[in-house]
């Protein structure tokens, strides 16, 4: 089994060669994305195992098909960056659906709590001896209510974390979990009622821009805005605006829209080409990290364990139960008891 991998990063490799040598599948590294002029690099593999920022559209997948290749493994949750829809028929499909959702729901209380209390500020002037206290007085968490978008299995941990906190949780989910303890509220109740709102859901054509010019109006005045989820939910242009208007107190990102060429490279040396990243960066109430919430040694491990075995499931067993296909109609809640190939 020999595959492809793609946008390697240092952190990679050790956990991915461990449980390929375990159970034989031989990684070749690029640190190239995969995109239409990379995919030749895959002639010759089985497969190819990619990340959020490679491109794997139409124009990829039917290379990759030409090239022989038969299955795409993702090491991450998300497909929104994979023509799901074009691929079937032709090249299988795999993801690792949770690693850690632990790993995320905690960066996202790290990032709220670094927020509220000026934890960062502090950082840097204690750094300079200045022990000063101005200008870093914060809020209690306890109390607040916080919106939840999404509850799966991120947004639940993160809704127990709040729950710690004493803060009042209200979701919103378009499927909620049944038989939960969870307040369900419509989406503008949320956006009304939230001191504090985080990102827990997919990015698909409905999500897309959540926030955005019309709903940022209708939040709560000073609300404090949290995505450690996907970038395009929300509208980085209005979600700047909204900063500057006060009507946003701060926001806490460890993602954006724009973020393929931009996040896991080091550009200290360059002059920033996004206007609106920059902008952003330089407001004292943002804080942004480069989609690392998910990077601890815990989740490093089940990404590795998990890909490893979407792809020794499909060549020896002869299907993958964390195939994404649209044989149902619906890629995720696929009606069949997953003991075969989706096609």
């Amino acid at each position: 089994m020999k595959i492809a991998f793609f946008d390697t990063k240092p952190y990679d490799k050790p956990c991915f060669e461990q449980y390929g040598r375990r159970h034989g599948v031989l990684f070749k590294f690029f640190d190239t994305r995969l995109n239409e002029d990379t995919a030749g690099l895959a002639k010759g593999f089985d497969g190819v195992c990619v990340f959020v920022n490679d491109i794997v559209n139409a124009n990829v997948i039917e290379k990759l098909y030409r090239y022989g290749v038969r299955v795409i493994a993702l090491r991450c949750a998300g497909y929104n960056n994979v023509d799901v829809q074009h691929a079937f028929g032709k090249i299988h499909i795999f993801r690792v659906p949770a690693y850690s959702p632990y790993a995320v729901a905690e960066h996202t209380m790290a990032l709220l709590l670094t927020s509220v209390r000026r934890i960062h500020k502090a950082y840097i002037r204690t750094r300079d001896f200045n022990f000063s206290l101005n200008g870093l007085t914060g809020f209690d968490l306890h109390g607040k209510t916080v919106g939840v978008v999404g509850t799966g299995k991120i947004g639940r941990i993160f809704i127990d974390i709040c729950r710690g906190f004493g803060m009042h949780v209200i979701a919103y989910d378009k499927f909620p979990q049944p038989d939960s303890d969870i307040e369900y509220v419509p989406l503008e109740q949320l956006f009304a009622d939230s001191d504090i709102i985080s990102f827990h859901c997919p990015l698909t054509e409905e999500t897309h821009h959540l926030l955005n010019a019309d709903t940022i109006p209708t939040l709560k005045k000073g609300v404090v805005i949290l995505n450690t989820s996907r970038g395009g939910l929300i509208d980085a242009g209005a979600l700047l605006e909204g900063i500057k208007s006060r009507q946003i107190g701060a926001a806490c990102l460890d993602v954006y829209e724009e973020e393929s060429d931009i996040f896991f490279e080091d550009v200290s040396g360059h002059i920033l080409d996004d206007d609106t990243l920059a902008r952003l960066i330089s407001m004292p109430n943002v804080i942004l990290t480069s989609h690392q919430a998910f990077l601890t040694e815990e989740a490093l491990a089940n990404i590795a364990e998990t890909t490893v075995s979407n792809i020794v499931s499909y060549f020896k067993d002869g299907f993958c139960e964390n195939e994404l296909c649209y044989h149902c109609g619906s890629i995720e809640s696929c009606k069949k008891e997953r003991k075969q190939k989706c096609f």
